[in-house]
C-alpha cells in the first residue's frame, strides 16, 4: 500500500498498538497490520495490534502509556475505557544518552536588533508593564493613547505599543514562592529584547511595589526604562500625559535601532504544544525537535517547557542530561509538582484535556512521550526555575505549568524571542512581543483553519515528507520570522491577553 494510503500507523516495532490515520469503520481489514477493527475507531486514536491481558503495559513509542484495565483484543479501540495510568515507574540513569551534537556546517544568520546587554530582539516594541492589576487599565489607556495620538507616526521601526497586564501584584504574600515568581516574570520581561523600551506603571499601594523593582538591580542596561505610580503622579489623567511623554522620548531612542545580520546562535526559541491530538507525537512535534536540534547545532538555545506535560516521560530527558545534577534537577521539580498537586487536591493525570482526549490521547503518560519531542535529541544543558534568566545556549527545560499562555509568559520572561506552537485541535493565540509560529499536526485542521496556522506538518503522517525534511523547513521559517516576517497570529493581532504569569499561593 502506498505511504499516501496508509489507514494506521505503527509508530515502534514494539508497540502494541497502532495510529489510526483515518476515521475506520468496525470490520475495517489492515492487512499490513495482521487486524480487523472490532468497533468504529476515530482518526488519531488507537488499535490494539494484539491481545492484551488486564494489568498489562500498553506501548506506544516503544514507551509504556499506561495499563490496561479491562483485557483487550485484538483491533480493539484502545482508549479511556480500557487504558489507565498503571506502574510507570523508570530508571531515570542521568546522563547515560548524552551525546553532543555536531556543529552546523554552514553558518546561518537572520536580521535582528542587537540590545545593550548583548542579547538580540526579532522584534522592536516598547512595552507599558504593569506591577498589578489596579494599574493595568491604565497602561491600556497609555497604549490606546498613544495609538489615537499617532505618536509612532514616521517611526517605522517600532513595531507598537504593548500593554502587559495581568490579574495579580497585590493581595499575596510580600515574600516566598509565589512574590519571587511574579518578580522573576516582571522583570524578565522588563529585560526581554524584543523590547526596545519599557514603562513599569503601578498604582502605589500594592504589594509587589515598584521601587522593589527598581531597586533590585538594573532593569536594563540602554537605559530606555521609565517608571511611575499612579498614585504619586496625580491620578488618571496625570499618568496617562505623562506615561505619552515618557513614550514618545523612548521611541525616538527605538526608531533608531536597525536590523542588521547575526549569527543563529542568538535564537532562543520556546517550544510549546498546545491542543494536541493523536498526531502531535508522530507528526508537528518530532519536526521541531529536529528544528530544536537544528538551532542547537547553531549554537542557539531552545527551551521545553510544561513540567505537568513531561511526567512519565521525565526519563527520556534526564538520560540526555549533560551533567547528573541537571537530571536530578529536573527531578526535584518532578517531585515538587507531584506534592503541588497533591495539597491541591489534584494529580498528574488530570491532564490530558478533554480536547486531548477527542484527539485520541488517553493518560499523561502518552502525551508526555509526545510532548517530549519537542526537544529533539541534544543534550539537556540546564534545568530553570520559571521566568528565571536563561544563560545557558542549547538545550534546556524551564519549568512551568502545562498552561499554554502562563508556559510561554515564563518562557519569554526567561529570554525566548520566538515561540514555535504545534497544535492539533487548533490552538489561537499570540504572544506580543515575541512571535508566534503555529505548527499543524494534520493536515484537516490545518486547511480548516489557515488563517491561524503558518506550517502543515500533517504530510509526515502520509509520508510526503520525512521528520527530518519538516524539521529544516522549520528552522527556515524560525531565520525568516526572527527577521521580520509576520506570523499569522501577528497579523490578527493577538498579544493583547496572552500575559498570563503563574499565580503560586494564596489571594488574600
Amino acid at each position: 500500500m502506498a505511504d499516501q494510503e496508509r489507514r494506521a500507523i505503527r509508530l515502534h516495532p514494539a508497540d502494541n498498538v497502532a495510529i489510526a490515520l483515518t476515521d475506520l469503520p468496525a470490520g475495517t481489514e489492515l492487512p499490513e497490520l495482521g487486524v480487523t477493527t472490532g468497533a468504529a475507531i476515530p482518526r488519531g486514536h488507537k488499535i490494539a495490534l494484539g491481545p492484551v491481558a488486564a494489568g498489562a503495559p500498553v506501548l506506544r513509542y516503544g514507551q509504556i502509556i499506561g495499563a490496561a484495565t479491562a483485557p483487550i483484543a485484538p483491533g480493539a479501540h484502545v482508549h479511556t475505557h480500557n487504558l489507565g495510568m498503571g506502574d510507570h515507574r523508570q530508571d531515570y540513569a542521568h546522563g547515560r544518552d548524552a551525546r553532543p551534537l555536531p556543529p552546523a556546517e554552514e553558518a546561518r544568520s537572520f536580521l535582528g536588533y542587537r540590545r545593550a546587554d548583548g542579547q538580540v530582539g526579532t522584534r522592536n516594541y516598547l512595552g507599558v508593564l504593569t506591577s498589578v492589576n489596579c494599574s493595568g487599565s491604565v497602561a491600556r489607556f497609555i497604549a490606546e493613547a498613544a495609538e489615537r495620538t499617532g505618536l509612532l507616526d514616521g517611526m517605522e521601526n517600532v513595531d507598537g505599543v504593548v500593554p502587559i497586564v495581568h490579574g495579580s501584584g497585590c493581595g499575596m504574600a510580600g515574600q516566598g514562592e509565589g512574590y519571587d515568581t511574579l518578580f522573576r516574570t516582571l522583570a524578565g520581561y522588563a529585560r526581554n529584547p524584543n523590547f526596545a523600551g519599557i514603562l513599569l506603571v503601578g498604582l502605589g499601594c500594592e504589594v509587589m511595589q515598584v521601587p522593589a523593582l527598581v531597586g533590585a538591580g538594573r532593569m536594563r542596561d540602554d537605559g530606555s526604562f521609565r517608571y511611575m505610580t499612579i498614585q504619586q503622579t496625580g491620578g488618571t489623567r496625570r499618568t496617562v500625559e505623562r506615561g505619552l511623554a515618557m513614550l514618545r522620548e523612548m521611541a525616538a531612542v527605538a526608531n533608531a535601532a536597525r536590523r542588521e545580520p547575526v549569527p543563529a546562535r542568538h535564537l532562543v526559541v520556546g517550544l510549546q504544544c498546545g491542543g494536541s491530538d493523536g498526531y502531535s507525537g508522530i507528526t508537528a512535534n518530532p519536526a521541531l525537535g529536529a528544528a530544536s536540534d537544528l538551532v542547537v547545532r547553531h549554537g542557539g538555545t531552545t527551551i521545553l517547557s510544561e513540567t505537568p506535560e513531561i511526567y512519565g516521560a521525565e526519563h527520556l530527558l534526564t538520560r540526555r542530561a549533560a551533567r547528573a545534577e541537571i537530571g536530578e534537577a529536573l527531578i526535584e521539580r518532578i517531585r515538587w509538582w507531584e506534592d503541588y498537586t497533591a495539597r491541591n487536591g489534584g494529580e498528574m493525570d488530570n491532564n490530558p484535556s478533554p480536547g486531548n482526549k477527542r484527539g485520541g490521547l488517553t493518560t499523561i503518560l502518552e502525551k508526555s512521550l509526545g510532548a517530549v519531542a519537542k526537544g529533539g535529541t541534544a543534550p539537556l544543558n540546564g534545568v530553570y526555575r520559571y521566568a528565571e534568566p536563561i544563560r545557558t545556549p542549547g538545550f534546556v527545560f524551564m519549568d512551568s505549568p502545562g498552561y499554554d499562555p502562563c508556559s510561554v509568559t515564563g518562557q519569554i520572561a526567561s529570554g525566548a524571542t520566538l515561540i514555535a506552537f504545534t497544535t492539533g485541535r487548533g490552538s489561537v493565540s499570540g504572544y506580543k512581543p515575541v512571535p508566534c509560529i503555529k505548527l499543524a499536526t494534520n493536515s484537516e485542521m490545518y486547511a480548516r483553519m489557515s488563517d491561524d496556522m503558518d506550517l502543515d506538518c500533517g504530510d509526515i503522517a502520509t509520508g510526503a515528507a520525512s521528520i527530518e525534511e519538516k524539521g529544516r523547513e522549520i528552522f527556515e521559517m524560525f531565520l525568516r520570522v526572527a527577521s521580520g516576517a509576520r506570523t499569522k497570529s501577528e497579523a490578527l493581532g493577538f498579544g493583547g491577553v496572552e500575559f498570563v504569569p503563574w499565580q503560586i499561593g494564596a489571594v488574600m
